[in-house]
């Protein structure tokens, strides 16, 4: 499990095929690697990788064709957001999140508001849009967020200047693409009024 805060900004260094899958080497940045264990996770722009080989400033992960498949940002060189799993002796400063992508956004538009802050419009997939609320919580490349206005499939968030600082997200341009997750209470929810149902 992670929170969505994001700890560093690393950067894909090398991708090397394996057949229909990848390996990652990462840069690491600032994220301190001394307690983390081959076997760990880290999330790489949300999306939970393990780490299969690190020395004291980089690390390598194995990504799976089918997470290729449903998410983005893993097959080039290029910066990523980084947080190391959470332990349950850590704070809660975002909310849960799993590092499993439930689907790729579009940004739609990115523009400055107001005092530094930016408006990051996202288009996300049809299926998904039924979870995203107004004031809930969603994760954008492994960035936790709480979304401003909810209108059909696209949403709004409010970026601040120190997430838009530590973070990746100050690379997006409209078209770019972004792994989402939604919000892990939102599922279950929807779990329980199916079984209820039943």
């Amino acid at each position: 499990m992670f929170t969505g805060i994001v700890q560093a900004e690393g950067r894909i260094e090398q991708v090397i095929e394996k057949e229909a899958d990848v390996c990652l080497h990462i840069a690491a940045g600032t994220l301190d690697l001394t307690d983390v264990a081959i076997g760990d996770s880290i999330a790489v722009n949300g999306v939970c990788l393990t780490v299969v080989e690190r020395d004291a400033h980089t690390f390598v992960v194995h990504v799976s064709a089918e997470t290729l498949r449903c998410t983005t940002g893993l097959r080039a060189p290029g910066p990523v957001n980084l947080e190391k799993a959470l332990r349950l002796s850590d704070r809660l400063g975002g909310h849960l999140v799993s590092g499993h992508v439930d689907g790729v956004g579009e940004v739609l538009c990115f523009e400055a508001v107001s005092d530094g802050c930016k408006r990051l419009d996202i288009l996300a997939p049809h299926a998904l849009s039924r979870y995203i609320a107004a004031k809930g919580s969603i994760t954008v490349d492994g960035v936790s967020l709480t979304v401003n206005a909810v209108d059909k499939d696209d949403f709004s968030v409010n970026l601040i200047p120190h997430t838009l600082k530590v973070t990746t997200l100050k690379y997006l341009v409209p078209g770019s693409r972004v792994n989402l997750e939604v919000d892990l209470i939102a599922r279950y929810i929807e779990r329980l009024q199916e079984w209820e149902n039943a």
